[in-house]
């Protein structure tokens, strides 16, 4: 083996990883949503979570990106410690799938359809099919799946790359006798944990092994032990992401590494006695890469049925190593693990702004109550409310920045944008709850009384902003684009009032039925009310263009004032509701 040889091995590896990495960024991408509905199903009990741990981590082809994941979620608590337990076990199995895609490159043989599976004889067609796709089509998903055929046939590539240039070892001693070494069970493990925390993959080391095993130097008895290692080492990646996370998050990935290292223990254990006492021929044959697979799927199979009913044991073992008496940390609302899927770190940012939005109107309801009878309690809460929405609108804003950085979907780009002006929206409408309590506070202060005519109108004005603030809400949390409709025609009669009730206050100034320092206060509450109504528009209307894929919202609320007979009933109907007064 040369200098070049060794070049052609980094190349071939550098391949592999790169190809590994594209694979599973565009899978991740193209499951969307399908992530998301997987990991709603964690709460049905134990044979679930290991079964969304496996089919996950299968289509993600990275145990130790589902792992990452599951930190986050149980740091985001969305996901208990006990159900992160089952996920993390199914996530060891579900890694197996890539050993066994790996093995396809092993398969040797002149008959044609043996040929046919040779990575070499497809891998350059889905390469055509994945470039045609990636660069030529303007769909987002038939991009993700050119990528997926891209990234698949360069990992295959350079698992042969490697495997050519590795070739030349069987002929040296020296690589011979460090294999011989590498039966040493003690030895295997630590080689095979060491490998893998280097490259953080456990899939990329097996297929590195399985590289290895085509030079007929690696036997059976070398491999085992470090595929054991293999799993102990790819721990690491949970460990590191855990830091700074709650005690349950790092907890959570410290069941990781106790599941591994408990099960390689006892594998081990058993390896050797088998090893000691039976000798079988076996371990002293070369492995092969579909035997390489197989060990690796048997290893995890047997560590998560030997460990899947002490699963509890797992978890007071975390509590005992982690104990609740100190201080948990602080952590953000939102986790930044979560963005390497973005329709999990979706899901969140909108729970999140259901959550501001819930504040909001919430504060605006309570200020529009302090204009009848003003509450001090309800008045702290209201500024209260209005510091945290500031908070929750930087946090979200961030956190969707930082997303869109991603490569999102059409759809969840459109989910993005869409909570992005939602929650300058509620946040204003916090803003103008604090606006109105201190108009009504300066009431109070002052003594400022309105005349039987202009309370009768805004009591009217206020029905209708508490109406369409609770409707603009509810369309929102529920994606109601039925409800959505119904608040833009009652924005236009607001504004209709606005003008009106303007008119009319400065007919009583004339007259001396109200004076000038009611006046200022007058103008100041139904500014802010029209204001709260113009903003529950924009709220509706992001909801309605979310469902319609468009973010055009002037267009779509222009169209729906010239062409839909439900605004035109509606608008009549707001009308007679809340103008009966004219």
């Amino acid at each position: 083996m040369d200098i070049f040889d060794v070049l052609t091995l980094i190349g071939g590896l550098c391949l592999f990883l790169f190809g590994m990495n594209l694979m599973g960024d565009a899978l991740e991408r193209s499951a969307g949503s399908k992530l998301e509905h997987m990991i709603g199903k964690l709460t049905t009990g134990k044979f679930a979570g290991l079964m969304t741990g496996l089919g996950v981590t299968a289509v993600i082809q990275s145990s130790s990106a589902t792992t990452v994941m599951v930190v986050g979620f149980v740091n985001s608590k969305l996901m208990t410690l006990k159900q992160a337990i089952h996920v993390i076990m199914g996530a060891n199995i579900g890694t197996t799938v890539t050993a066994w895609i790996l093995s396809l490159s092993g398969i040797s043989g002149s008959n044609m359809f043996l040929k046919l599976l040779k990575p070499t004889s497809f891998t350059p067609v889905l390469a055509l099919i994945g470039i045609i796709f990636a660069m030529f089509t303007k769909s987002n998903k038939k991009k993700d799946i050119g990528v997926i055929l891209l990234g698949f046939a360069t990992l295959m590539f350079g698992m042969d790359t490697m495997s050519d240039a590795v070739s030349g070892l069987r002929d040296i001693p020296a690589f011979q006798d460090m294999f011989i070494m590498f039966k040493n069970p003690i030895l295997g493990v630590l080689v095979g944990a060491v490998l893998t925390a280097v490259i953080q993959s456990s899939s990329a080391s097996v297929g590195i092994l399985q590289a290895l095993a085509a030079t007929g130097a690696v036997s059976f008895g070398a491999a085992i032990p470090i595929i054991m290692g293999q799993n102990i080492g790819t721990c690491i990646t949970a460990l590191l992401s855990s830091v700074g996370t709650t005690k349950n998050a790092r907890r959570a990935a410290l069941v990781h590494l106790s599941f591994n290292v408990i099960g390689t223990v006892v594998c081990i254990g058993a390896f050797s006695i088998v090893k000691s006492v039976f000798t079988p021929t076996l371990l002293d044959e070369s492995a092969t890469h579909a035997g390489i697979a197989t060990a690796h799927s048997l290893f995890n199979l047997i560590c998560t049925l030997l460990l899947l009913p002490m699963s509890g044991l797992l978890e007071k073992l975390a509590y005992k190593l982690i104990p609740d008496g100190d201080k948990d940390v602080k952590t953000a609302e939102l986790d930044d693990r979560l963005l390497v899927t973005p329709a999990i770190a979706l899901e969140c940012a909108h729970k999140l702004t259901c959550e501001m939005a819930e504040y909001a109107t919430g504060a605006l309801q309570s200020s529009i109550e302090c204009l009848t009878v003003y509450d001090k309690d309800k008045a702290k809460k209201i500024r209260e409310i209005e510091d945290k929405t500031d908070h929750l609108e930087d946090v979200i804003g961030t956190y969707l920045i930082k997303l869109s950085t991603k490569q999102l979907n059409e759809i969840e780009g459109t989910l993005a944008s869409m909570l992005l002006k939602a929650i300058g929206d509620f946040e204003r409408i916090s803003d103008h709850a604090v606006n109105i309590l201190e108009s009504a506070e300066e009431m109070r202060d002052k003594g400022i009384v309105f005349s039987d005519g202009a309370k009768a109108e805004m009591d009217s004005l206020s029905s209708a902003t508490a109406e369409i603030v609770e409707m603009s809400y509810l369309s929102f949390i529920n994606e109601d684009t039925q409800q959505a409709m119904l608040v833009e025609p009652l924005e236009q009669v607001i504004d209709r009032m606005k003008e009106l009730l303007r008119t009319r206050h400065i007919d009583r100034l004339r007259v001396g039925e109200c004076s000038i320092e009611a006046g200022f206060v007058w103008s100041d509450l139904i500014t802010n009310m029209e204001r709260v109504s113009d903003h529950c528009s924009n709220i509706a209307g992001c909801v309605i263009d979310t469902k319609e894929q468009n973010m055009n919202l002037h267009e779509s609320l222009k169209t729906l004032r010239s062409d839909n007979p439900v605004y035109r009933s509606m608008y009549t109907a707001y009308t007679k509701k809340y103008l009966s007064f004219v």
